[in-house]
């Protein structure tokens, strides 16, 4: 698969800490994975034969096709997953974005790259009557970002990689219409962090096993809908001094599940001791 430079590890800031990473299909980043996150388990997956035993040393290698076939892994098995142009040669683009999301923990990233269809380079193509993507995909990042919420990522970032256009060309794309949004005329490419959970849900998704917070869930839930809701307060006072659940935690939870606040909140003022 084509490198990108610079590569998606631009997208992994201080905060991260990854325990499982898959790749794919971009050998590239497996000694860079393994340096960033020494302790890290680094699976890797390719359809070429070769390439298992070639990288073997380095990660846990797997001969699939993620484009065809399903990927041996758990549900929710990894925190991330990497990848460059990764929808570039695919038939359904969001079967692929929407999978990937399967294999995420809640607090996951999908880090990947795409070609912009709006590139300058691209424009001047069909200007010139020649179109190069009937095979491969390309894409708007408005577009990209439809697909991504379309696939459950509930955050997004986007890097461009520039590469600027002769002046008197981007001014001629300008007279004839072409809006320049973010400067993306001049992105051949776009890098993109998606994540499952906005940076603040992913931060308290990150204090409790995902048992608790299903517990939590549930309870505040019969809360919010009348059932058994006494015996459901206590059960939830008794929970948060169990597990250490501050308040700010269960504020932000309920912002995030509860739809009739307004019931919840007087509920547990009336049964709340």
């Amino acid at each position: 698969m084509n490198e990108i430079t610079p590569s998606l590890m631009t997208l992994i800031d201080g905060d991260d800490f990854f325990e499982r990473v898959l790749v794919v299909e971009s050998s590239a980043y497996l000694e860079p994975l393994k340096a960033r996150f020494p302790n890290a388990e680094i699976f890797f997956v390719t359809n070429e034969p070769d390439d298992v035993e070639k990288y073997s040393c380095h990660a846990k290698t797997f001969l699939v096709d993620y484009r065809l076939e399903k990927l041996p892994f758990d549900k929710n098995f990894f925190d991330a997953i990497i990848g460059d142009l990764t929808l570039e040669v695919v038939n359904i683009p969001q079967d692929i974005a929407a999978g990937f999301s399967t294999y995420l923990k809640s607090t996951g990233v999908w880090l990947t790259s795409f070609r912009n269809l709006r590139h300058w380079k691209v424009l001047e193509k069909l200007m010139q009557g020649s179109y190069n993507g009937i095979v491969s995909r390309m894409y708007t990042r408005r577009d990209f970002e439809r697909l991504l919420t379309a696939s459950f990522y509930k955050s997004m970032t986007f890097l461009p990689i520039i590469k600027k256009s002769p002046p008197k060309f981007l001014s001629k794309l300008l007279e004839c219409g072409f809006e320049n949004f973010s400067g993306d005329l001049e992105a051949e490419f776009w890098l993109v962090r998606a994540a499952l959970s906005t940076p603040e849900i992913a931060l308290l998704k990150s204090l409790y096993t995902p048992e608790i917070r299903a517990e939590l869930s549930r309870l505040l839930h019969r809360i919010e809908y009348d059932v058994d809701t006494e015996n459901s307060v206590k059960r939830l006072a008794e929970l948060c001094a169990t597990e250490g659940i501050f308040d700010k935690y269960v504020e932000d939870f309920v912002n995030e599940v509860v739809f009739h606040k307004k019931n919840f909140y007087a509920n547990v003022e009336k049964y709340f001791a």
